[in-house]
């Protein structure tokens, strides 16, 4: 689905926030399992995240998801973004590293 790649690369812009995909998926699956952080209904755009930052990024990613959904038939979708999991990095800066 073309959307669902378009939302990736908005999402790819937007500094401390990665797609959540599953890590084990990774090894044995063959297209891009990124697309699987991403769930696209009529009423509802669900984009599962995690965070590699702090603080969280949400305004700047909700606001680039949807300038994607503009001029589509998902231009007022609900924008839902779920972060699943803070990566250690994020972390980091609060044991002074």
């Amino acid at each position: 689905m073309v959307i669902v790649t378009e939302l990736l690369k908005a999402l790819e812009k937007v500094d401390g926030l990665r797609p959540s995909a599953p890590e084990p998926a990774r090894s044995w699956i063959s297209w891009d399992v990124d697309a699987l952080a991403v769930d696209v209904e009529d009423e509802l755009v669900c984009v599962r995240v995690v965070a590699t930052r702090l603080p969280l990024a949400l305004t700047e990613a909700g606001a680039a998801l949807k300038l994607v959904l503009l001029g589509t038939q998902w231009e007022t979708a609900v924008v839902r973004i779920v972060v699943t999991d803070v990566d250690k990095r994020a972390l980091d800066h609060l044991n002074g590293s």
